[in-house]
């Protein structure tokens, strides 16, 4: 029995759902927990987005229940078809994936299998010129298993300035694609994508540039753009920017572009630990008690209540939309 789809409005945009106050602060607050990888607590979070039509949250309640579980479960499927029903093209990927169709009969309307609806949905809007739908692209050719073809969408999108495409282009540079003479010419290659990306501040982009700079040993610029980073909330830049200024030494002396405080190094990596639990800022902390004393730990605690906790945005691991 085939899912019901209403596929013969595939050329429409996904519905911009008007979330009331409440439920639309759920969602951001369910999102950001997503962010951090503290998916099971976003799940009631996101719930009532998804039950009020929204299909983003619906997307993500699936990718929760899919990572939760290593496949794609009843709860994970019943969210990506509601997802599909709005045109939702990474729904419709991972309903493939997961083989809905083939092993559990949920098939789109008209169409063979999901990246076939999802490739009639992205097709004409990429070849129209939406940088977003030349991604979508990368992600459809990788289900049909046809990579030089994902791989020219990969860089039609990048060179059309998509972020996230600019940056999985640099990071594919970095894992082989291409030829370089020497490894600083493929560090220099990856380097321009990610410049292009991060300036236009995509944070996981600002984040991956100041690793390329700092393995060219480019320590001045690469720590601007991990400043840069940590301001856009990503965890590796604010876990840098505490770790520098509690303990340079241990970090890196060239890496750490500043001079000491351990003061805020510790309020810092405080705030990280009370918003997030991250298991590595609380493991720097131990090991660096003894640089304070336990009034300066309490004065640092509390400019960490003053500055640092619940700073904008939102510290997140910015998890891809479609990821791995």
């Amino acid at each position: 029995m085939k899912a019901s789809l209403l596929i013969a409005v595939l050329s429409l945009p996904i519905t911009a759902w008007a979330l009331e106050p409440e439920i639309q602060a759920a969602k951001d607050e369910g999102m950001r927990l997503y962010g951090l990888g503290i998916a099971a607590e976003s799940i009631p979070l996101l719930e009532p987005a998804a039950e009020a039509g929204d299909a983003d949250a619906m997307y993500y309640l699936g990718e929760i229940h899919r990572l939760r579980h290593m496949g794609l479960t009843q709860a994970a499927m019943g969210w990506y078809l509601q997802a599909a029903e709005q045109n939702d093209i990474y729904a419709m990927l991972r309903l493939f994936q997961g083989g809905a169709c083939i092993a559990g009969e949920h098939c789109p309307d008209g169409y063979e299998d999901w990246h076939h609806a999802a490739l009639a949905i992205a097709q004409p809007q990429a070849e129209a010129g939406d940088p977003d739908a030349m991604l979508a692209m990368f992600h459809i050719y990788r289900m049909f298993d046809e990579s030089r073809r994902a791989g020219d969408w990969l860089e039609r999108a990048a060179e059309a300035g998509q972020p996230e495409a600019q940056t999985l282009l640099g990071n594919q540079i970095l894992e082989g694609r291409g030829w370089y003479l020497t490894n600083s010419r493929r560090l220099s290659a990856a380097e321009e994508w990610f410049r292009k990306a991060a300036e236009q501040g995509y944070v996981p982009a600002m984040n991956r540039l100041s690793e390329v700079l700092a393995d060219l040993d480019e320590h001045e610029s690469a720590w601007q753009w991990l400043m840069h980073a940590s301001e856009g909330g990503h965890i590796n830049g604010r876990l840098g920017e505490g770790w520098c200024n509690l303990n340079p030494h241990e970090w890196g002396d060239e890496r750490c572009q500043l001079a000491q405080d351990v003061m805020k190094g510790w309020a810092v990596l405080y705030a990280i630990v009370q918003e997030t639990g991250n298991q590595s800022a609380k493991s720097i902390l131990d090991w660096n008690s003894d640089e304070l004393s336990a009034e300066q730990r309490k004065q640092a605690e509390a400019l960490a209540e003053a500055e640092w906790i619940g700073r904008e945005p939102p510290l997140s691991n910015f998890p891809p939309r479609f990821g791995y």
